[in-house]
């Protein structure tokens, strides 16, 4: 509750609370997207971004078998249950998550050697759509995080060109200046059309792009130079 007289958009400095975490907290409280997720029942603001992906893509329309990768704290499955309640829906994330009803989740390491089979078996078969928000933990110097999370970009790929149903579609996050030109390359050739997308729910002040590519020829061909 506000005190009358008081301005919520104005967050009073806590004892011991760094100013970077004093910028973020109010940026959260005068986020609409914040406000309007709590109110409809989001997990997070994150899950405008596939809204609006959809939107523009129709990433949902008809899909079977989803994988969520980085799933934490779930506002891209509850997104893909309400928009596709008869899909079969599997998350991984590191971080723990609450359960969503209809989604299996698994807290473990999308790089571990095992992820592969778990992630397979619970679908069932071949995902027809895989997300990926994932993003590595930030060390502060842009361009070792950057690459940090652009490793986690190729992994998806690879997994999708392995394990993928022919058709199907990958979205993944990627930052400024895109996908790099090795990743871009192998996507055009694995992919019938790859694009690069800001949805409006993504702040403009981050650096965060999502490449999209869609219906995924069934062949893998692997990066120049690999056989």
């Amino acid at each position: 509750m506000t005190r009358a007289g008081s301005d919520p958009s104005r967050l009073k400095k806590g004892k011991g609370r760094t100013a970077s975490s004093h910028r973020w907290l109010t940026r959260q409280i005068n986020d609409p997207y914040v406000q309007k997720a709590r109110a409809e029942g989001w997990r997070s603001r994150a899950a405008y971004k596939l809204i609006e992906l959809d939107e523009k893509f129709a990433l949902l329309k008809g899909v079977r078998r989803v994988l969520d990768l980085g799933i934490a704290p779930g506002g891209w499955s509850q997104v893909v249950r309400k928009q596709a309640p008869g899909a079969k829906v599997v998350g991984i994330d590191l971080l723990p998550t609450d359960p969503i009803d209809g989604v299996t989740i698994f807290e473990m390491d999308f790089m571990d050697d095992a992820a592969p089979a778990a992630l397979n078996e619970a679908l069932g078969g071949a995902p027809d759509l895989i997300l990926s928000d994932m993003a590595a933990n930030t060390v502060g110097h842009k361009q070792t995080d950057h690459l940090r999370t652009m490793g986690l970009v190729e992994t998806a790929i690879d997994f999708a060109i392995m394990h993928m149903a022919p058709g199907g579609t990958l979205v993944a996050k990627v930052f400024a200046g895109g996908t790099d030109t090795a990743l871009l390359a192998l996507l055009k050739r694995n992919f019938t059309t790859v694009k690069h997308a800001k949805p409006p729910a993504s702040r403009k002040d981050s650096s965060e792009w999502y490449v999209v590519a869609q219906g995924f020829k069934g062949v893998a061909t692997p990066a120049d130079g690999q056989q």
